[in-house]
């Protein structure tokens, strides 16, 4: 039998969704945008298809992070940002 991995314990809140539309819209692949939140892909299409976050509207092209591939996730980026 085999094992299930652990939850990540990373939720998606409303501007991650509004930052991840803004994201596809711009044609970031998903599986980058994925590893930029600590998520799969499979929340990323959910976002993309509208069944999680479906009346949230993409953030503005501004307030998008640099493409990926990233390096560094979300929280680095979040950081440098504010400072």
């Amino acid at each position: 039998m085999t094992a299930r991995a652990e939850p990540s314990g990373q939720a998606l809140t409303e501007s991650d969704a509004a930052l991840i539309r803004g994201m596809i819209l711009r044609g970031d692949r998903h599986h980058d945008i994925a590893a930029f939140f600590g998520v799969n892909q499979g929340r990323v299409a959910e976002i993309k298809e509208g069944c999680r976050f479906a009346g949230i509207a993409p953030a503005d092209p501004d307030e998008l992070p640099p493409r990926g591939p990233y390096l560094a996730p979300k929280v680095t980026w979040m950081e440098n940002r504010l400072t």
